[in-house]
């Protein structure tokens, strides 16, 4: 115990040198000093410090590194993206305060969340009604952003609906598989996963629709990986991934924008709208391993660089040391994550904390993915770097989940 609460004021003393090295250098970049840039970064400091003060003063009890490395991926994105657009980096703070109030307000507010397992109808209706609402809100209002009906636009505000459709989509799953049992008979366990499954379908076949793949990739990671660990029966994965193989084949053959993304993927070069990947992929072998120093690079010609390629911006300024360092803490905050779900014996929470955690590790996986060129491009965030409002605070709100989940064990 007092080994771990070393560490985590080890961490948390090298998260405030981090935030200050990062903007100090950002503040010397113009001819005059940038007082903002100094500015958000005792700001963020502040923030970081009294929020992991409260948690750890009322709730000493849950997981010591959760927040502390979120806080290290929230800094980053916070500065990267003050370097690359300065308005965006204002209004990103503004994101990264609320998903860290709405993270405590979880852990001091809430109770047990296994009183939560009982509304399984009230996450169904949010995951049949949140999932296909950018697809129908696009087509009514003839509404684009970058080729996908993904969007919902109310005045001057945006928001992804699908964003806050995974985190219904994980609470009906852990409500629906929890009462799983193993009846010894395919007819017995086929009848208890149908309803699950037909919604997980349904779920993958929104975002098709709304030429929103990478959702795809990711609400498939999270219900193969649910399914698993409460099943534990390797031939459901098998038929799931046979089930998948079989979908991808009949989605690339029915819908041109599939097509296009693969034929993206196999030749970048070849294609004017594959000059993203091409831009990404230069500065990502122009950064080398200690980068070009921030401020010093060209991630302005890479395109969406706050949002889809802000990884390709790192490793250009920061270097591929430093991107692997950030890969290294999605790892351990992943671990961190199925961990909650090892110390707990609620089977609704601990089905909770593998899918939210699946959820992080995917939506990672799969944008790095795209960016590096291993898998077809999807436009979806990294998660805490990332700029977007949706995003900040769904990742908070399951990392808060996340923190209840090890405080009640």
């Amino acid at each position: 115990m007092k080994s771990s609460v070393k560490y985590e004021k080890r961490l948390l003393k090298l998260i405030y040198l981090l935030c200050l090295l990062l903007f100090t250098n950002l503040a010397l970049l113009p001819k005059e000093f940038d007082y903002k840039a100094m500015g958000i970064g005792v700001l963020l400091c502040g923030i970081i410090a009294y929020s992991h003060y409260v948690i750890r003063k009322f709730y000493p009890d849950g997981d010591k590194f959760l927040f502390v490395f979120a806080s290290i991926l929230a800094v980053v994105g916070v500065a990267v993206i003050y370097r690359l657009k300065p308005v965006d980096a204002m209004k990103q703070l503004v994101w990264v305060i609320l998903g860290i109030i709405a993270y405590i307000l979880i852990v001091v507010i809430m109770p047990d969340l296994k009183s939560f397992a009982k509304y399984k109808k009230i996450y169904l209706i949010g995951t049949l009604v949140l999932m296909p609402m950018g697809f129908v809100y696009g087509k009514l209002f003839h509404v684009e952003t970058w080729g996908a009906t993904n969007w919902v636009y109310i005045g001057p505000f945006s928001f992804q609906p699908s964003e806050f459709g995974k985190i219904a989509l994980v609470l009906y799953l852990s409500s629906a598989l929890m009462s799983y049992e193993n009846k010894g008979r395919f007819k017995g366990d086929f009848k208890q996963l149908i309803q699950p499954a037909l919604v997980a379908m349904y779920s993958m076949a929104c975002m098709v629709l709304q030429t929103d793949l990478g959702s795809v990739l990711i609400f498939f990671g999270i219900s193969v990986t649910m399914l698993y660990i409460t099943t534990s029966k390797k031939k459901y994965v098998f038929a799931c991934l046979g089930l998948s193989s079989v979908g991808a084949i009949a989605a690339y053959k029915m819908f041109r924008h599939v097509k296009e993304r693969v034929a993206i993927w196999q030749d970048p070069w070849g294609y004017d709208v594959g000059g993203q990947i091409v831009q990404g992929l230069y500065a990502i072998s122009s950064g080398g391993l200690f980068g070009s120093g921030l401020g010093r690079g060209l991630p302005e010609y890479i395109p969406v660089a706050t949002s889809d390629f802000i990884f390709a911006a790192i490793c250009e300024e920061l270097g591929m040391i430093f991107a692997v360092g950030i890969m290294i803490i999605y790892f351990l905050m992943f671990y961190r994550g199925i961990r909650a779900a090892f110390v707990t014996n609620e089977k609704f929470s601990q089905i909770v904390a593998v899918g939210f955690s699946t959820m992080i590790a995917c939506q990672t996986l799969v944008i790095i993915g795209g960016v590096f060129k291993v898998i077809p491009l999807t436009g979806i965030t990294l998660p805490l770097i990332s700029y977007g409002g949706s995003s900040m605070l769904t990742i908070f709100f399951a990392l808060g989940i996340l923190q209840k989940i090890s405080e009640e064990a």
